[in-house]
């Protein structure tokens, strides 16, 4: 049969029309304690150059590349440098400061010794190593520079996102407000997790597992609880749609005498956009706007539902997120 005639558009166009149907959401500034998986709504440049000056790489001994040329040699200790508390003076031929990782290169210096290639007899340093110009300093700027953009917009922050955003100095982090998701399951044989089960009833595992797919996407899946197979019971519940985002109903949108989906949502304003896709599982997929909100109803069937919020539910998210083409 051909798919035109029978209603039925392909997987690639229906996937086009949902996109079609999502708006990106504004942004929030949360703090950095906060941002973990949150979606940056702008590009970040650092606020600080890291290091803010050369610091040496390793523990050992700051000295002239060209007092060390020839080894072993004793050089004079004639201070310490450690992170946070730099050596004030400079220093000159024949002299060395004992230095620790993260301690700013004295005035003066120009390479490490690693403590391993040293022998210390008081304020006499034995160098038995020789080392050429720079060797285990970091050089200013090494990592990145003041003004230098190092996230991107649409970026999802995970845990190293986090701890470079915060090295940046930023404190505060403008980021995609999290799209909220209605989840609606629908069917008289539904019955929440722990409930006793009567003949006939199942267990609602759709719309839990659906949740946390939304949560895991980025999102905040919201259950408005499970509605029985009649009008009354579909419209109470999509009267707590109004804070939502979008309204994900899963069952109800096959064809038959109880499967109520479309004619409830239709009568309370959904303009639908497509309502059979061209693949199995998941023909029966609906998609639409109702009340100035995108509308994804999917199969009741757990393996359709599934493949349908794979498919057409995590791209819409991504886009409300800033984040389109992630699939």
């Amino acid at each position: 049969m051909d798919r035109a005639s029978d209603g039925l558009i392909s997987v690639e166009e229906a996937i086009s029309r949902v996109l079609e149907g999502i708006l990106p959401l504004n942004s929030e500034q949360v703090s950095i304690s906060e941002a973990f998986g949150r979606v940056l709504a702008i590009e970040e440049a650092s606020r600080v150059t890291q290091p803010p000056l050369a610091v040496s790489a390793m523990d050992g001994y700051a000295v002239r590349a060209s007092d060390v040329l020839s080894v072993p040699i004793t050089l004079t200790q004639v201070g310490e440098a450690a992170a946070g508390a730099g050596f004030d003076g400079s220093i000159r031929d024949g002299e060395t400061v004992r230095i620790f990782t993260g301690a700013p290169i004295p005035e003066g210096a120009n390479a490490i010794v690693i403590q391993e290639d040293t022998k210390a007899k008081g304020d006499k340093i034995v160098i038995k190593s020789s080392v050429e110009v720079g060797q285990f300093v970091r050089p200013k700027g090494l990592d990145f520079e003041k003004g230098q953009v190092l996230l991107s917009a649409g970026t999802r922050l995970n845990s190293r996102h986090v701890a470079l955003a915060s090295a940046m100095n930023i404190p505060w982090l403008y980021v995609r407000r999290k799209p909220r998701i209605a989840i609606l399951p629908t069917g008289d044989e539904l019955v929440m997790p722990g409930e006793p089960l009567k003949p006939g009833q199942i267990i609602s595992s759709n719309s839990l597992g659906l949740s946390a797919f939304v949560n895991a996407a980025g999102g905040v899946g919201v259950n408005l609880g499970i509605a029985q197979d009649n009008s009354d019971s579909i419209r109470n519940l999509i009267s707590n749609v109004k804070g939502a985002d979008m309204l994900v109903t899963i069952g109800g949108a096959s064809v038959g005498d109880y499967d109520l989906i479309k004619t409830v949502l239709s009568e309370e304003g959904l303009n639908i956009t497509f309502s059979r896709v061209a693949m199995r599982p998941g023909k029966p997929l609906i998609f639409g706007q109702i009340h100035g909100k995108p509308m994804l109803g999917l199969p009741g069937n757990p393996v359709s539902a599934g493949v349908t919020a794979l498919l057409f539910l995590k791209p819409a998210i991504d886009l409300m997120l800033g984040r389109p083409n992630q699939n």
